[in-house]
């Protein structure tokens, strides 16, 4: 009787034919130690087996590491604490990362694979892993509402009565005792963050700042029909935040810019959908992937700080010096309550640094205070800081604080060793002969602050009518000067 030769091996022909384990053959495929399949889908030659050294297969395995502790991982990489609208990375997450090709199957559950654990380390390490995760992870509906920082109220408005997601897939989940198998929708976590930015006439700030039992505004809103939801050319401009010009200039250089779908020939109206994905090609837009986050460096005695960071910050600037600032976000717990410590003594704290996206970094000299602190509907923990904007002025470079401007009462000399400032104001030197002493006869105001700019801009207004103001009118002519408390 005669034998025959098996040509070809799959997965657990090849693992048998070597003697190691299914899950070290898998990755060693998966790695590039083992070829790709050369005798047919998932079928590889005798040649190709054979020639593989076995072990060398069991080497590279380590684990295999199952979902769920590689979910933890993913999530450790997303931010200790985790960013307030970043779902935790679940086991079902990582099998759509398989999915997508992110990670290697090793085995276990399809829904719920085993994975290596050095690929998981390499994933974690990625810069772009929240876009990855909003590009490959379908989110349900508990997760897509955090994802968009909402309350689940708000969020199935958005998807029951204003029609504006709709489920890319569903899956079956089955709650044993507590209602059996239930079908739950999934949603395309990009749409659901680009939410914000295609529809740029909702306040979100007020819709994510609700509390709890109050009537969400987006109920006034009136529903849309996905398939005649159109927009002119205004609206289009808010969503890449340019003006209609920019806009009506895109459309005659580019020729694969949507074309209208109704409205007239001066009042174009146009498919929400094509103009959205026309400016994401483009680049115009993008999917916001984390909110932003503001620094704030708070003085400790001693000339010791502390870093705070306030998630999607909301920076109110008054006018006038008699009025105040305003800084709202969201924290955490512990940080609020440190906060609340610092704040509430008798001279308020100080911000040596405060950094917020889209500002010039700022410097408060005192009283700054904590004024709201409660956990919306939504979750998260929203607090409010205020401070009098007369003490507001423009950082030093490092956390030094805020720097202070003199404004002699006599015109400087040619020996004054002290840095002129826009002003008019001078930044003390202590080697000055003129300025350098104890209690140099100035007028001080803060550096950057409202006083400093109207005496700058008092100044460039002499200059540009040719004639310089009198030393000593200068800073009459800005008002009256701050009373400043120095912590």
């Amino acid at each position: 009787m005669v034998r025959s030769v098996r040509e070809s091996y799959d997965v657990y022909g090849a693992a048998s034919r070597l003697r190691v384990p299914v899950a070290a053959w898998r990755w060693a495929t998966g790695s590039g130690l083992v070829p790709p399949p050369d005798a047919g889908p998932g079928m590889w030659s005798r040649a190709v087996v054979e020639a593989t050294d076995p072990e060398a297969v069991r080497a590279a395995l380590r684990g295999p590491m199952g979902a769920g502790v590689a979910a933890d991982r993913l999530t450790e990489a997303l931010g200790v604490p985790l960013p307030i609208r970043r779902p935790r990375v679940t086991a079902s997450a990582v099998g759509h990362l398989v999915n997508a090709g992110l990670l290697v199957y090793l085995g276990g559950e399809a829904e719920f694979p085993d994975v290596h654990p050095d690929q998981v380390a390499v994933l974690a390490r990625r810069r772009d892993l929240p876009a990855l995760l909003d590009r490959h992870v379908p989110l349900g509906p508990d997760q897509a509402a955090q994802r968009l920082g909402v309350r689940r109220t708000e969020f199935d408005l958005i998807v029951g009565r204003l029609g504006w997601l709709s489920p890319v897939t569903s899956v079956d989940v089955d709650y044993k005792h507590h209602g059996g198998v239930t079908t739950v929708s999934l949603y395309d976590a990009r749409e659901i963050a680009l939410l914000e930015v295609i529809r740029p006439y909702v306040d979100w700030r007020a819709v994510r700042t609700i509390t709890a039992g109050r009537r969400s505004p987006l109920a006034a809103l009136d529903p849309v029909d996905r398939e005649a939801d159109r927009v002119l050319l205004t609206e289009v401009g808010r969503m890449a935040r340019v003006g209609r010009a920019a806009v009506a200039c895109w459309r005659r250089r580019h020729s694969d810019f949507p074309a209208p779908a109704g409205g007239t020939h001066v009042h174009p109206e146009f498919d929400r959908r094509a103009v959205v994905a026309w400016l994401l090609a483009h680049a115009k837009i993008a999917v916001p992937a984390e909110a932003p986050t503001a620094s704030l460096v708070v003085a400790l005695s001693g000339g010791r700080t502390h870093r705070f960071h306030i998630e999607d910050p909301h920076l109110l600037l008054a006018d006038d010096a008699e009025r105040e600032d305003r800084l709202s976000g969201w924290s955490t717990e512990e940080d609020a309550e440190a906060l609340h410590g610092l704040t509430g003594r008798e001279w308020g704290a100080s911000v040596r640094r405060l950094t917020v996206p889209g500002t010039r970094p700022l410097a408060v000299l005192g009283d700054v205070r904590l004024v709201e602190r409660f956990q919306p509907g939504s979750g998260g923990l929203h607090v409010t800081l205020s401070w009098p904007a007369g003490l507001r002025g423009a950082a030093t470079e490092g956390s030094a604080g805020v720097a202070r401007h003199g404004v002699p009462y006599v015109r400087p000399g040619q020996e004054c060793a002290c840095r002129r400032q826009d002003c008019g104001g001078l930044v003390v030197a202590v080697w000055c002969e003129e300025h350098g002493g104890i209690a140099p006869a100035m007028e001080w105001h803060v550096g950057g602050g409202i006083r400093c700019t109207a005496l700058h801009r008092r100044r460039a207004g002499a200059e540009r009518a040719g004639t310089a103001a009198d030393w000593s009118e200068l800073t009459e002519a800005a008002g009256p000067p701050e009373v400043l408390t120095y912590i």
